[in-house]
């Protein structure tokens, strides 16, 4: 499941199964096939994209809502808003890592396609001078931020 060799299916199945019965929950083929699909997926994805990708599998759209609803209460994904008022999901890693902390995305104004900025730190200062400013207007603190979403063009439409 890393960025090397690429891992044989039934050892990733075996890796996804173990990921589910360690947060406690039953291991049914519909959510090993949307975990499995999430973790390989490059970024986060909509329930209509995971419902397309494993419909051949026999999986109706309930039960893959379902499944990701789930997945995302037990821990093991995540769910994330991008502006565009549309769900997507994406696998939390086991032990961090990419997925598994907050990270930036990326979504290109003109395909629409989203992708994640794992490599990406993204930090907020205040500009020099805007002290007085930005702790009048923001309260004295940003607070935590827990989304970034960056937009642009993607390198397929410059």
């Amino acid at each position: 499941m890393g960025r090397g060799k690429p891992v044989p299916k039934p050892l990733q199945d075996d890796v996804v199964r173990n990921r589910i019965r360690g947060a406690g929950m039953r291991c049914t083929p519909a959510r090993v096939a949307v975990l499995h699909h999430l973790e390989t997926a490059p970024g986060p994805l909509t329930h209509a994209e995971v419902s397309e990708s494993l419909h051949h599998l026999g999986f109706d759209r309930a039960t893959i809502y379902r499944n990701l609803t789930e997945l995302t209460e037990a821990g093991l994904a995540s769910r994330v808003e991008l502006g565009d008022h549309v769900w997507r999901f994406e696998a939390k890693r086991a032990g961090g890592g990419h997925k598994g902390d907050d990270h930036p995305h990326f979504v290109c104004t003109t395909c629409g396609e989203v992708s994640c900025l794992d490599d990406v730190q993204v930090a907020i200062t205040p500009r020099p001078g805007a002290g007085k400013r930005a702790k009048r207007e923001t309260g004295g603190r940003i607070g935590s931020v827990t989304e970034v979403l960056l937009k642009g063009r993607c390198e397929q439409c410059e």
